[in-house]
């Protein structure tokens, strides 16, 4: 099996190896079997031993991926467990690897940060997209209808609810919590108990808009515009109707008796 040397002089040489954009596998250069101490969020992290791997006249056979892990503190180094590899570079991936990953042995891939499943084909998310979302590419999720945030942990409704409505989600369907004075789907339709009548509407909690002709919270009182007169009664817009023997548009007239 060959092995690709990389010398690692210092730990600046180290640094400068593992924050490569993607992990690539090498055996390397070094006095020691262990790896030189790090700096990982500021707390120096200890040197640890890598467990099985292979050492040979100062060569260390390891992995710059289980560096990088060490580095950013996202391994089981921090809890004194490591598992290194040796990566073979004749090893052959059929599908090849994706997202920049990297064929370690036969069908085999090691995916580079942020990426997933047996040919790294899977971008991962963290923490993991809610609400039935997906992630689009790493830390990006697209989210479903009615879900938003960067981690789709936020409610929303389209367009808004009005007049003090909240944004709910109930058994996976989002929509707009009303008060009690409004209805809608974005609580838009204010709510008349009396109803409004007559063709009126209802334009806020209780209070009716009423068409030409009709007055009254209900729109229920028809108006006459010239006074219905001998006791008459308006009963729609400009039409009375007259108590006997009276007659005439606003009844004026009083009918022959025989």
């Amino acid at each position: 099996m060959e092995k690709a040397e990389i010398p690692l002089d210092s730990q600046t040489d180290f640094r400068r190896l593992s924050a490569r954009p993607f992990i690539q596998a090498a055996a390397v250069t070094s006095g020691s079997s262990r790896v030189p101490p790090v700096t990982s969020g500021g707390a120096s992290s200890a040197a640890a031993f890598l467990s099985g791997a292979t050492v040979q006249s100062g060569l260390l056979l390891a992995s710059l991926a289980l560096f990088v892990s060490v580095c950013e503190g996202r391994s089981e180094a921090s809890r004194g467990v490591v598992t290194p590899f040796v990566f073979d570079p004749k090893a052959v991936c059929d599908p090849p690897c994706k997202h920049a990953g990297i064929c370690i042995r036969n069908s085999t891939c090691f995916c580079s940060k942020g990426y997933e499943g047996e040919l790294c084909q899977y971008a991962n998310c963290y923490p993991k997209c809610k609400n039935g979302g997906g992630c689009l590419r790493p830390g990006k999720c697209r989210c479903p209808p009615g879900f938003g945030g960067k981690y789709c942990h936020k409610v929303v409704c389209d367009g808004g609810c009005w007049n003090g409505g909240d944004c709910i989600a109930v058994n996976g369907v989002v929509k707009c919590l009303c008060p009690s004075s409004w209805t809608g789907s974005k609580c838009q339709e204010a709510i008349c108990p009396q109803g409004c009548r007559n063709g009126g509407s209802c334009v806020a909690p209780g209070i009716c808009s009423c068409p030409e002709g009709w007055l009254g919270g209900a729109c229920h009182t028809a108006v006459c515009k010239r006074p219905c007169l001998n006791g008459g009664k308006c009963i729609s817009p400009d039409v009375c109707r007259c108590r006997s023997p009276f007659s005439g548009p606003q009844c004026e007239e009083r009918r022959k008796m025989f």
